[in-house]
This record gives C-alpha cells, sequence and structure tokens, in this order.
C-alpha cells in the first residue's frame, strides 16, 4: 500500500480543514502545488497561466488555533505580474460569507498601497473561497464576481477586484466531472472529503501540481493535526456556548 492509501484509510482528515490546508498549499516552497491550483481555478478566463508567484508566509498562527480562531490562516500569494491572491476555507456557514470575503479583500488591497504612493499603484487583488456550503444562492460549482456596470456587463469598471466560489456542495451534484481535461475538477475531487479513495490516487498520478500537494501532505505531523482538530471541533462542536463561539470567529476573522 502506497503512502497516500496509507494516509487516506488511517487517517481520513479533511483535505479543507483550514490548518491542514495551510500547511499542504500556503508555506514556502508549496508554489509548485499553489500555482497548480490558481492556474486551474483562473483557466476559464482565457487570461495567461499564472507564470510563477511567491507565497506571502504567515508564521503567527499556532496561538491562534489554540485559542480556537483561525483568524491568520488564509493562503497569500504575489503572482509575477504583481497580483495579489488571497486563499481562505470556510467549512461553517456563518451567514456572512458574502462581506466576509469583501472585508478580507479589502484588507489585502488597502494594505498594498505604501504611505504617499499614488492610488494607481494599487495591485489588482483576487480572492478565492472554498466553501462547504451552499454559497452563492443559485450558484454553480464555481462563480466568479467583478465590478460590472449594471445594464452592460460587457464594461468592467476595474480589474481589481475578483471574488472567486469554489462550491463544495455544488460540485458534489455536478453531474459529468471530468478529471481527465478539467485541472479544477482534479482540485475539487482532491479537496473533496467524500472523494472515492481511488479516484483521489488516480487525479494524484495524472496531475504532477496535486502530485506535489500530496508529498507535502505526507510529511505534516499527522498526529498533531488529529489532536488539533479534535480540540478544535470540540469548542465548536454541538454545546450550549456553540453559536458564541461561532459567532466570536466570525468577528475575529
Amino acid at each position: 500500500m502506497n503512502n497516500f492509501n496509507i494516509f487516506w484509510s488511517e487517517h481520513r482528515l479533511n483535505p479543507l480543514d483550514d490548518y491542514l490546508f495551510y500547511r499542504v498549499m500556503g508555506e514556502k516552497g508549496d508554489e509548485v502545488q499553489l500555482l497548480g491550483f490558481l492556474n486551474a481555478v483562473f483557466g476559464r478566463s482565457g487570461k495567461q497561466p499564472i507564470e510563477s508567484l511567491e507565497i506571502m508566509e504567515n508564521k503567527s498562527f499556532p496561538k491562534e488555533i489554540i485559542d480556537g480562531k483561525s483568524c491568520v490562516l488564509d493562503v497569500l500569494a504575489v503572482l509575477h505580474n504583481g497580483t495579489k491572491v488571497n486563499i481562505e476555507v470556510q467549512l461553517g456557514n456563518q451567514h456572512n460569507m458574502d462581506r466576509r470575503s469583501l472585508f478580507h479583500w479589502s484588507k489585502v488591497y488597502s494594505r498594498s498601497l505604501k504611505k504617499g504612493h499614488d492610488y494607481g499603484k494599487l495591485p489588482d487583488v483576487k480572492a478565492v473561497n472554498i466553501v462547504d456550503f451552499n454559497f452563492p444562492p443559485g450558484g454553480g460549482f464555481h462563480t466568479c464576481f467583478r465590478l460590472r456596470e449594471d445594464t452592460d456587463p460587457l464594461l468592467i469598471l476595474s480589474s481589481a477586484l475578483e471574488i472567486h466560489f469554489l462550491n463544495m456542495v455544488q460540485w458534489r451534484k455536478l453531474k459529468g466531472k471530468d478529471v481527465y481535461n478539467e485541472p479544477l475538477h482534479r482540485w475539487l475531487t482532491r479537496f473533496d472529503k467524500n472523494s472515492p479513495p481511488e479516484l483521489v490516487e488516480e487525479v494524484i498520478l495524472m496531475d504532477s501540481a496535486i502530485e506535489a500537494a500530496n508529498e507535502k501532505l505526507n510529511l505534516v505531523n499527522v498526529s498533531s493535526i488529529k489532536r488539533l482538530t479534535k480540540y478544535r471541533q470540540s469548542l465548536l462542536g454541538a454545546n450550549p456556548t456553540n453559536g458564541r463561539l461561532m459567532r466570536q470567529e466570525a468577528v475575529c476573522r
């Protein structure tokens, strides 16, 4: 049995646990898999593939996780053309995802302007939200929002804002998944905790970026992640204070 099957069958961690996602996709050295994933997300727009990126690694997360607040687990990268990309995983529906995403986008955008610099120096900022609940309502498994004119959708105010949602609920409902020709389908298969292990292993073997992500996964301390996941779930689990804790996280984020 290979490393993938050992990890999958014995540990069965959710690939979209935010800490695990950060460890696999958001640290220095994870550029291969992050580049592959972002090209899969942005590929349908017909734009030129991303050539390279720099991961803006955050080293301050352990204390926040221990407190049950995943405030700094977003993955942030700067692309070769200066565009910034913020990636967030959200498993629970706090009924604020639209404003939450805009808030995170605005923080990355506003902090990109140095004192005394012209507004024209502000970069484009793209947000990628992977959600395990049905958002946005009425949307498919991949939706993208930009600043467009009401009566003329072809008229775009600015390329500065672009917000993507990858809806895992709608992904699971999608008929005719095509992992052989659609890179994003391969990645979502990899991220979906309900995917058959045999299919996940197949997409790992056919996509070098996903293979790189799996190799990084095998280096992660599984036992520590399991303890951490159980602790955080106990904080946010079914108990009388659950609502308050969820609201606390929502405010924190």
